[in-house]
């Protein structure tokens, strides 16, 4: 019979190549049109409406754009519009937050260390804070804060401090980390979905119409766009972090997130002001480094969890599944011989100082937790361990096999 594990691994690899390609798509129109709205030059010879111009060079040829500030007199047989990539990049990405951290929950997404949540509680919580989070923003941002825009985007900055603070409080790590990303991104494809895109169809419609469109639906997609800009670069580092367990697994992985906007403020507002001016700010580069020097410090504090204190947190039902189960002796005691010199909470293989993605593997807890991974990366693969640490025999893949397919037997 065919190990349905496996399949569900590829179809989680399939979403998320789909989801890091409409990504890929999304974020370069957008910096490609932030680049294109900041380099425009005034000509005395643009069509009527016309505010500026701009001349570039690709790939052999050369394009000449021209951008109307309201809509140009006349509607274009032909007019492109550019919110696939948005929505495609918010759907795939959320299709990945419900196959990796709603059904694969009792691992990724719940911490009984921190909330005692039952699986339904925590996926309300996962779907129902990025639902709030693009609420509270719009509103924002139709009140008269939008007649401030620096002080409109400190006030989403500590929305975004708060909600990192309290995603640490209720789930993993990882799960924190993500969920903030997911949060932002939120936001910046309702941004697309309920603002930009209505406000541009007004305009085409009064065009079409003969009506004189009015340029107040132009500025409100204008603030909405600038948002979205700033706010790309940390969703970018928060899609990627299950990747480095130095910004997700620490006791301060929410502090870390937090600054991460603050480097995508930074960073963005040099090449904004250079596309605008010729010369960025050396400055917000000066601050860039010490913000990410600040990081590298707080990822440094070791995890306050000891082996004792972890061998004392009771079981869930789940765990318990794979530690009553046939075989789960033989196979902890493999996984004790060829995985925790690293997956330790302090690793004794070579100069390492952290275990990889902070997996433990010490505990029968810890073991058991992360059943269904270890026999994917360490029974059917041979991903783990690396042979240039471990040479692990096939007889003890096989154990960890017998006692996966045992637990899900109910055996």
């Amino acid at each position: 019979m065919y190990d349905f594990s496996v399949m569900w691994d590829w179809i989680a690899f399939s979403v998320r190549w789909l989801h890091l390609i409409t990504a890929m798509a999304w974020i370069g129109a957008s910096f490609y049109f932030v680049a294109l709205d900041l380099m425009l030059k005034p000509n005395k010879d643009l069509p009527e409406g016309a505010y500026g111009e701009e001349w570039e060079v690709h790939g052999g040829g050369f394009y000449h754009t021209v951008k109307y500030l309201v809509a140009p007199a006349r509607m274009p047989e032909h007019l492109t519009w550019h919110k696939w990539q948005s929505y495609t990049t918010w759907l795939s990405g959320a299709a990945l937050l419900m196959i990796i951290y709603w059904v694969g929950g009792e691992l990724f997404l719940i911490d009984p260390s921190k909330a005692d949540l039952a699986l339904w509680q925590a996926i309300l919580i996962s779907g129902g804070s990025l639902t709030i989070g693009w609420l509270l923003y719009d509103q924002l941002c139709k009140s008269k804060l939008s007649d401030n825009p620096t002080l409109l985007m400190l006030i989403l900055f500590v929305i975004l401090v708060v909600m990192a603070w309290g995603y640490n409080q209720i789930f993993t790590g990882r799960a924190a980390l993500l969920h903030l990303g997911a949060f932002t991104a939120t936001i910046m494809t309702a941004n697309v979905f309920f603002q930009i895109m209505p406000n541009q169809r007004i305009v085409v419609e009064d065009l079409k119409a003969g009506r004189k469109p009015d340029p107040k639906y132009g500025k409100i997609a204008k603030v909405r766009s600038t948002h979205n800009n700033y706010l790309t670069l940390p969703v970018v580092f928060l899609m990627l972090s299950n990747h480095y367990p130095l910004a997700y697994g620490t006791e301060f992985a929410w502090i870390i997130a937090s600054l991460i906007f603050l480097t995508g403020v930074t960073i963005r507002h040099y090449f904004n002001t250079m596309h605008a001016t010729g010369k960025g700010p050396a400055w917000t580069w000066a601050v860039t480094v010490l913000i990410m020097v600040v990081i590298a410090w707080l990822s440094s504090v070791r995890p306050t969890e000891t082996y004792d204190e972890a061998a004392e947190v009771p079981l869930t039902d789940y765990e318990q599944q794979f530690a009553s189960a046939a075989g789960f002796e033989d196979a902890y005691d493999t996984v004790l011989g060829n995985c925790s010199m690293c997956h330790a909470r302090e690793p004794v293989w070579g100069s390492m100082k952290w275990a990889p993605k902070k997996v433990y593997l010490e505990t029968e807890g810890d073991v058991a937790r992360h059943a269904e991974q270890i026999y994917l990366q360490a029974g059917i693969s041979h991903a783990m361990p690396p042979p240039n640490a471990v040479e692990m025999p096939q007889e003890a893949r096989e154990t960890i096999i017998a006692w996966v397919k045992n637990a899900r037997n109910g055996e």
